[in-house]
């Protein structure tokens, strides 16, 4: 049996960083499911593939809040959280030899490495795109954006209104955080306070009186 690992939500201002993994004895099925790396799906062949998948394979899921992402980066990097992340997905499946992972650090050999090394000296090839180019590591990908898209939906509903995608790039997304932080004085639930354009935005605040705005 062999394992891909991706996450997804690494990037956000807002939202949780999923990990999942997927385990098989061969890619057949997820080739004929027709898997690539997700942000090529549109949303509604992500969710139709993310029920395929869980059909054929063993899979796993380790999600971590922004306020945990928050607490842990204030001693670890986002690659060490990461990295732990990938671990903990796939630890449970002892019958997976090797592990393809969606690298995420610059240096493929030394992420590689220590994977390999955290989990007892199994094989694990990580690339950059490895999404791209090994189904088991596609399947993973849709498993990890489903469940992260899922997430940001009920966050969403909490609010009582859109929060867009979490992602900095998102126009919908800073302009609820921008405006929560007017209202409130605060970063709003769920978000990456450690962000840099979060951290601009509190200083703002705490430099601007509210007539400013």
């Amino acid at each position: 049996m062999f394992c891909g690992i991706d996450e997804a939500g690494r990037g956000p201002a807002m939202g949780p960083l999923v990990v999942a993994s997927v385990c098989v004895e061969d890619d057949l099925g997820l080739i004929g499911i027709g898997v690539r790396d997700s942000k090529r799906l549109t949303p509604k062949v992500r969710e139709r593939m993310y029920s395929e998948i869980l059909v054929i394979a063993e899979y796993g899921i380790e999600v971590i809040s922004a306020e945990e992402i928050d607490r842990r980066r204030t001693n670890e990097s986002l690659n060490d959280i990461e990295a732990d992340m990938f671990v903990r997905s796939v630890i449970g499946m002892k019958d997976a030899k090797r592990i393809y992972a969606d690298c995420p650090d610059v240096n493929e050999s030394a992420f590689s490495k220590e994977l390999s090394v955290k989990l007892g000296g199994r094989t694990v090839i990580a690339e950059h795109k490895a999404d791209d180019r090994y189904p088991v590591v596609s399947a993973a990908s849709i498993i990890a954006k489903v469940t992260r898209d899922r997430m940001i939906k009920e966050i969403s509903e909490e609010f009582g209104r859109d929060i867009g995608s979490g992602y900095p790039s998102d126009p919908a997304t800073m302009d609820f955080i921008e405006r929560w932080i007017k209202e409130n004085g605060c970063a709003p639930p769920h978000t990456r306070c450690s962000w840099e354009p979060v951290r601009r935005l509190l200083s703002l605040s705490s430099n601007t009186r509210i007539t400013d705005w």
